[in-house]
């Protein structure tokens, strides 16, 4: 099942549906994504249906209780940045005010945008009893020269819409290996990262562990999992984010994010 959360056309308030092909199914009860992946309810959507073409996709779930990122979670990574790999997962945090909308504008502070980069990550979204319920595509969009400048991290990818995700929650049932996808990312059409997460350092069961050990980890909680090789920051000259950079990530089984620096 794909898990969305959408706007209609002229509506002000967003509904929850069942992304099928290229249509989404309304759920025909006031139920979110968020309660959903609270109670495990996996009954088929039977409300009305509506043409994705039709419909603004927005972040599955708007304002996560929670968003951890995972750094330097790739093999490759860490070699194009000259670090040696972690002995345990590196974990930041982002604000709820930083999950953005998958497609569209993102809004970003001015002060954040001076050497502004992408990472195409993997997101896993948790379930009832702290679960991996799903996963989805997402953008840690990460300001490097405050990321370079101070020690914690909190400002160089915790400000405001710095991570959009989505396009839907594609439930785990439906991901036979998530270790197993390929994720790509382009920038105004030129491809940047082309990888697997097979090359993660840390996968998806060895960070929800590592993350349990001190977090209770609640429905609707997100855990980006880092980025792999192909940042801007690692090319030669690095290549920075600008107002009007269009950013695409696709991973395999789960769909594609689409959206433009503002």
């Amino acid at each position: 099942m794909k898990l969305a959360t959408f706007l209609l056309p002229g509506a002000d308030a967003p509904q929850a549906g069942e992304v099928r092909g290229g249509a989404v199914v309304a759920f025909d009860d006031d139920a979110s994504v968020l309660d959903r992946l609270a109670s495990g309810d996996r009954t088929p959507a039977a409300g009305a249906q509506h043409a994705l073409a039709d419909v603004r996709l927005l972040a599955p779930v708007p304002r996560p209780r929670a968003i951890f990122g995972v750094g330097l979670n790739y093999a490759a990574h860490a070699r194009e940045t000259g670090q040696t790999p972690p002995e345990a997962p590196m974990i930041f945090m982002k604000l709820p005010s930083s999950a953005a909308a998958p497609n569209g504008d993102v809004a970003v502070p001015a002060a954040a945008a001076a050497r502004l980069d992408y990472e195409g990550e993997l997101a896993v979204v948790i379930g009832a009893g702290g679960a991996v319920a799903g996963y989805a595509v997402a953008d840690d969009l990460s300001a490097r020269h405050l990321q370079k400048r101070e020690k914690q991290w909190t400002r160089a990818k915790g400000f405001d819409n710095s991570a959009p995700y989505g396009p839907w929650i594609t439930t785990a049932d439906e991901v036979a290996d998530p270790e197993a996808l390929r994720l790509r990312t382009w920038v105004n059409g030129e491809l940047r990262q082309d990888s697997s997460t097979s090359d993660l350092i840390f996968g998806v069961e060895r960070i929800v562990a590592f993350l349990s050990e001190t977090c209770t980890l609640q429905a609707g909680d997100l855990i980006l999992t880092g980025t792999p090789s192909g940042v801007g920051q690692a090319l030669d000259p690095p290549q920075f984010l600008a107002s009007g950079d269009r950013v695409r990530i696709e991973i395999e089984q789960l769909g594609a994010i689409e959206h433009t620096i503002a």
